[in-house]
């Protein structure tokens, strides 16, 4: 039997008991819940690592948004829907959209301080959009968007927030100490205290996921260092379905700079002129891929065009070029990434920006309907670990944080208004470590994590093929065995527990993939470069 599972006869922990719901993660999604649960129930937020160590302030570009009178809801769902590949579910494309303008009200009731021009918010316009609709504070607006959102919920009393858990699984009937359940039902979740290195079991009457995407699994990604599928693992774990977990978005412009790793040149800087140009030749090149949106096109188009030059002409990078526009211009519009480019020996008011594509979006995950329900009863999810069908084969630009608004508040107000259906949670098993030893092998781990990174990035990036996948495929099922063994007999790090469950992200990108037969949105496969009549969704079930 292997070392780390739960024991019934140790009942010394039962729970934090003193926590009415449960929210994993501290980005924009999970700090959006609690402070609307926090109105009426005592909230607890775990955050892996520091509390702002999320994709959220990471975010550059904005939050799409209609606010101009020569836009419409219509526009922006019609926008959403082609870069989606019609993939997307219209129900929940129109929920998000016509929840916006109401998402950047509570935002600006915060103090966010978004971005004004004479009187009215500043717009900008990205990729894929028909309009500027782009409310943005800078080039930083998550870093002003998480900034707000923990300063309210650190002077919130009723929520108590909780840094440095990684997450570990979910607990379940199955957990439950009096009784073996086979009920799905989720009553939180066990988590380690990277401190202190013991694992907690943390349980409550309902469990919000709000844990980021995957984007770590791939070699060359702008994800921070944690997003490594967590929420989507452990959900699948626990039974829940998972959906389109082959559409991964890979963003056209990462810096290309072997110092600096994971730095993303926003897409606002081709919202507001800048030029792709081939090196080699001092042309630019979106010409020949999309002649009428050209740099404006939808980020798969523009990663694959970059991708195609690239392999076409033997290159390291392709050229972002916005030194055309004035050195003001280019300075108060992007004043982060002006900065940070100059103390590296670029000055993009005067030279172009070498940049590639990188993993940057996880556009599938644990599938939710319109109130963040997952099939787990107790169990809600928000934001990028999820498939709410907003996105379908390609996030539309500044799309994502909108997501998390909105969803986390839709599924902290169905929690709300369900409330007296929620039963307190049992007492559950505490960890049980009497099994296991401490590692004496920790290079195993960092030698798995490379080596997935790497044939992900490989044999299912921009451009797949059957063999490519089939590749990927047999490798997982390598690594799963030595994995397994290896969590099975040591006590769990965060390496060990992001181990686990980057591999298991992989698996389910590495299925999904292989289970569709077209080329539809970020699935561009050379075996299939058809694209279907019929859109269909990619669900696996555990």
């Amino acid at each position: 039997m292997s070392g780390n599972v739960t024991n019934a006869s140790d009942n010394s922990f039962a729970g934090s008991a003193a926590n009415d719901v449960l929210v994993i993660g501290s980005g924009a999604a999970g700090l959006t819940a609690a402070l609307v649960l926090a109105e009426k129930c005592r909230v607890l937020v775990l955050a892996k690592g520091a509390l702002d160590g999320g994709s959220t302030n990471w975010a550059q570009g904005g939050i799409a948004a209609v606010l101009d009178a020569g836009d419409t809801f219509e526009n922006h769902i019609r926008d959403t829907m082609i870069a989606g590949a019609g993939l997307n579910r219209r129900e929940t494309v129109e929920f998000v959209v016509e929840h916006a303008p109401a998402a950047i009200n509570r935002l600006e009731s915060l103090g966010v301080p978004f971005n004004a021009e004479a009187g009215a918010l500043h717009l900008t316009r990205e990729g894929g959009h028909s309009h500027r609709r782009i409310v943005h504070v800078d080039d930083a607006t998550g870093a002003a968007v998480q900034q707000a959102l923990l300063k309210a919920a650190r002077d919130h009393p009723n929520i108590t927030l909780l840094p440095g858990r990684t997450c570990i699984d979910l607990i379940s009937g199955r957990h439950e100490a009096a009784r073996y359940s086979g009920s799905g039902r989720i009553w939180g979740v066990y988590a380690l205290d990277e401190a202190t290195g013991k694992v907690e079991a943390h349980t409550a009457r309902a469990t919000i996921l709000a844990t980021g995407g995957a984007g770590r699994v791939y070699q060359f990604s702008t994800a921070p260092r944690g997003a490594t599928g967590d929420g989507i693992a452990m959900a699948w774990r626990a039974g829940a379905r998972v959906c389109n977990m082959e559409m991964m978005q890979f963003h056209p412009t990462c810096l290309y700079n072997l110092d600096v790793k994971n730095f993303l040149i926003t897409e606002a800087v081709r919202g507001e002129g800048g030029r792709l140009i081939n090196p080699r030749t001092g042309k630019r090149f979106m010409e020949f891929y999309d002649p009428e949106r050209l740099e404006l096109a939808p980020r798969d188009i523009v990663a694959r065009a970059i991708d195609s030059e690239i392999k076409k002409f033997g290159l390291d990078y392709v050229h972002l070029d916005i030194s055309h526009m004035p050195d003001e211009f280019v300075r108060g519009h992007f004043p982060n990434i002006h900065d940070k480019l100059l103390g590296l020996g670029i000055d993009m008011t005067r030279q172009p920006i070498p940049v590639v594509p990188a993993q940057h979006y996880t556009c599938g995950g644990v599938l939710i309907d319109l109130e963040g329900r997952t099939d787990l009863p107790g169990l809600y999810a928000a934001g990028e670990c999820t498939e709410s069908g907003l996105h379908g084969a390609n996030r539309l630009a500044s799309n994502s944080l909108l997501e998390c608004f909105v969803f986390g508040d839709a599924a902290a107000r169905d929690i709300l208004r369900r409330w007296d259906s929620f039963d307190a949670p049992p007492e559950v098993r505490p960890w049980d470590e009497s099994r296991v030893t401490d590692s004496d092998e920790e290079v195993v781990i960092k030698q798995n994590w490379t080596e997935i990174r790497r044939f992900m990035w490989n044999y299912v990036g921009i451009v797949r093929t059957d063999k490519r996948l089939e590749r990927a495929a047999h490798r997982i099922q390598m690594l799963s065995g030595e994995v397994n063994d290896y969590y099975g007999h040591f006590r769990v790090t965060t390496d060990l527990i992001e181990l686990r469950n980057l591999l298991q992200s992989a698996e389910l990108i590495v299925r999904s993939a292989r289970a569709r037969h077209e080329s539809r949105g970020l699935h561009y496969t050379l075996d299939y470069p058809q694209t279907d009549e019929i859109a269909r969704d990619t669900v696996l079930v555990p």
